[in-house]
Order: C-alpha cells, then sequence, then structure tokens
C-alpha cells in the first residue's frame, strides 16, 4: 500500500512482519470502542462513581499501562522480524559461509555486515562456539534456551499483571460483601427507616463487589488477549531463528571449523 510514492506500512517483502502489530491495535480499536459505548451509555461512569474503594480505577490505570508495554513489546517483535527475514536472505545468498565476528557485529564472507538484531546476536555467540570448540558438531540447544527465556522475558509481566487484576477484582468483591453487612450488624431495630438505611447500604456494597468484579475479570481478559497475541508473535520470531541457524548457520560453522582443523 503506498501514497504518493511513498511507502504507507512497509515495503512489500516486509508487511508481513507487521502482523503482530497491526492484529494487536485491530484488538484495541475494538477494545476502544466498547469502552466507549458503555461511556456513551452512561455504564461506565456508573461504575466509577458506585466504586467508592476506587479500586475500579485503579484496575483501569493497571490496563492501560500494562497495554502501552504490550504494544512497546510488540513493536519491538515486529522490527526484530524484520530484521531476522533480512538476515536469512543474506544468508540465504552468501550460503552462511566465512561468517566473522567484526567490531560493529557479524559480518558475511564478503564483508557485508548483518542487520543488527536478536538473531545477529545469536550468530555471533554461535561463532564464538565454534571457534572455541575447535571442530566438530555444534550444538546450539543450551542457546536457543537463553535465547527463550530472553523472549520470554517480553511478555512475564502481563501474565502477571493479568493474574493479579483478577487478585484485585476478589479483593474488591470481598470490600463489597463486607461493606454490605456492615448495616445489617449496625440495625438495633427493626424500624422502617433504619431498615430502609440498612437496605440502601446493602445496596451499595453489592454495587461495589460487582463492578469490581467486572472490571477485573474483563480487563485481565483483555490483557490475556493482548499478551497471547504477543506470544504468538515471539514464537513466530524464535522460530524463523531456529529454522534460520539450524539451516543456514550451523552447517557452515561446521564445516569452517573442520576445515581449519
Amino acid at each position: 500500500m503506498t501514497t504518493g510514492g511513498s511507502v504507507l506500512i512497509a515495503p512489500p517483502e516486509e508487511r508481513a512482519s507487521f502482523v503482530p502489530l497491526l492484529r494487536l491495535l485491530l484488538l484495541l480499536a475494538i477494545a476502544a470502542a466498547g469502552l466507549f459505548a458503555l461511556w456513551a451509555a452512561g455504564f461506565l461512569d456508573l461504575i466509577l462513581s458506585s466504586d467508592h474503594t476506587r479500586i475500579s480505577l485503579v484496575i483501569f490505570a493497571i490496563l492501560i499501562g500494562t497495554t502501552l508495554h504490550c504494544l512497546y513489546q510488540t513493536t519491538i517483535v515486529s522490527r526484530e522480524l524484520i530484521a531476522t527475514r533480512r538476515v536469512r536472505q543474506l544468508l540465504d545468498a552468501d550460503g552462511g559461509r566465512g561468517l566473522t565476528v567484526a567490531p560493529n557485529g557479524v559480518a558475511t564472507a564478503n564483508g557485508t555486515p548483518l542487520p543488527a538484531g536478536i538473531l545477529t546476536d545469536h550468530i555471533a555467540a554461535l561463532i564464538r562456539k565454534s571457534e572455541r570448540q575447535g571442530g566438530g558438531r555444534l550444538d546450539q540447544t543450551l542457546l536457543l534456551r537463553l535465547l527463550a527465556d530472553r523472549l520470554r522475558g517480553r511478555e512475564r509481566l502481563g501474565l502477571f499483571v493479568s493474574e493479579a487484576l483478577l487478585r484485585l477484582a476478589l479483593l474488591g468483591t470481598a470490600i463489597g460483601f463486607i461493606l454490605m453487612l456492615i448495616p445489617i450488624s449496625a440495625l438495633t431495630s427493626f424500624e422502617a427507616e433504619t431498615l430502609r438505611g440498612a437496605l440502601g447500604g446493602m445496596t451499595s456494597g453489592m454495587a461495589i463487589a460487582l463492578n469490581v468484579t467486572v472490571t477485573g475479570i474483563a480487563s485481565a481478559l483483555l490483557l490475556k488477549l493482548e499478551y497471547f497475541l504477543l506470544d504468538t508473535a515471539i514464537v513466530e520470531l524464535f522460530n524463523t531463528i531456529v529454522e534460520t541457524t539450524e539451516i543456514g548457520v550451523v552447517p557452515a560453522l561446521e564445516r569452517d571449523a573442520d576445515a581449519r582443523s
């Protein structure tokens, strides 16, 4: 897609790398439309005004902050996908032979530097390991586990926060029930006015319990969906790195090591 001769999103060969980001933006657009509909119908104001504990407001603030974190991490993963595919193209064109660690990264046999990124860093670690072991089979299992842990670290915050929001929802439910039972325990008579005041307090406590519960569960569900999309992008990036190194890097490094020995 172009506008006035300029690329709107990315070149055609790189546009697929932005699919995870576009999916997340689509989800956020749907969520924003839903929030706007709730606000227009007055439900959002009702939830915030009836929650005297302000737990719902805290949940909304945490949701916004964590969503921005997910958006940032998804953008980084999309850029890494672009860099990974560029590295794979260079390796396919050069055959992966003669890779060396240069001061500014990794270079191919003809001196072409590989684009900076996670895959290039992983290739640099493979080159150093191949040089130090001096030939033989190059096993990258441990390095791949380390890489997987680094990539999974990008989504751990979201998984923790989504569970924390459920705990906040339970906390709000418990507080609401406590506030609902306080007027009953304070009853000293069963006159109409006294019962009317107690029922009003019970209604307020029940509203707090239900509103916080709904807010917490809905926010946790939205975060789960956001980080599921991020996890899908991370799996795609990891699989591309494994495929590229197993086919285009490890065999070439083993041949170079055997030739040197």
